[in-house]
């Protein structure tokens, strides 16, 4: 029964494999997403932005809401941590 099953259902590991690697991707950009170290970065590049006027007040405003819900999220173990 073994042999017939890996027969039938060879066809079958290049999807698998490809589903593994896109779960292996999507768990490492959440954990980039949710680092507090990278939102650190962000939100100091959100200020230095601003201060060159490369951005204004309101667009870093909503940037750094954004930036500091992720904060929230990771520290209370939110998806960035599960």
């Amino acid at each position: 029964m073994g042999l017939i099953s890996a027969i039938l259902t060879a066809p079958l590991a290049p999807v698998k494999g490809v589903a593994w690697v896109a779960e292996q991707v999507h768990d490492q950009a959440m954990r980039e997403l949710y680092d507090p170290d990278s939102i650190q970065r962000a939100l100091d590049q959100v200020q230095l932005d601003r201060e060159l006027g490369r951005i204004d007040d309101e667009e870093a405003d909503r940037r750094e809401d954004e930036l500091l819900e992720r904060l929230i999220e990771a520290t209370q173990g939110g998806p960035g941590h599960g």
